[in-house]
């Protein structure tokens, strides 16, 4: 369904890629969804690149998730079959809810693409406390897949019949800066 002409709410959007196998110069899947975001309106405030490594992605996608100022977290890579292929484990427990059709409405879009290969994605959404976090393979092609067909209906609050701009602008503040803090008990090292 076309959008409608209602206000448009910018949003705060967090997006991580995981590799190891790539850098910062060879990113080009983060980077496409960083410049989506941008031209839609949205404001990409964090952006970074991690190993496939459960418990880094866990802690940062976390963090954020508990964030006042971030409202979705787009994540690309990790999450195909390779052994090392941890992203949807990593950050699903995480989830308040979970988007089950995006996983099916991605793989649905990505057939035409791809064959029966889609198959192999596990493309994952899901909701915390307030914040929508979308996972979508690694290429750069199936992040246009996800963007075009799904992720950016889905952020723009002008999309009907539904959205997911509403729920994320009632997201709780809460002091961030308490999880940093360090007590000083005297003890050396602490």
């Amino acid at each position: 369904m076309p959008a409608t002409d209602t206000t448009f709410q910018a949003l705060n959007i967090a997006v991580l890629t995981i590799s190891d196998s790539r850098g910062p110069a060879e990113d080009s899947s983060g980077q496409y969804l960083t410049d989506q975001a941008n031209a839609a309106g949205h404001r990409v405030v964090a952006r970074r690149l991690l190993p496939d490594d459960i418990y880094l992605m866990r802690a940062l996608v976390a963090r954020w998730i508990a964030d006042p100022g971030i409202q979705a977290v787009l994540i690309t890579g990790g999450t195909g079959f390779h052994e090392r292929d941890s992203t949807p484990e990593a950050v699903a427990p995480l989830f308040d809810k979970t988007i089950d059709g995006f996983g099916e409405e991605f793989r649905r879009l990505s057939v035409d693409g791809i064959g029966s290969s889609t198959i192999q994605s596990r493309a994952v959404a899901g909701l915390a406390n307030h914040t929508v976090i979308f996972c979508l393979p690694g290429s750069t092609g199936a992040c246009r897949d996800g963007w075009e067909g799904i992720v950016h209906d889905q952020l723009d609050s002008r999309f009907r019949p539904c959205n997911f701009a509403a729920l994320l602008s009632r997201k709780p503040d809460r002091p961030l800066h308490r999880i940093d803090e360090a007590l000083d008990t005297g003890a050396e090292g602490a």
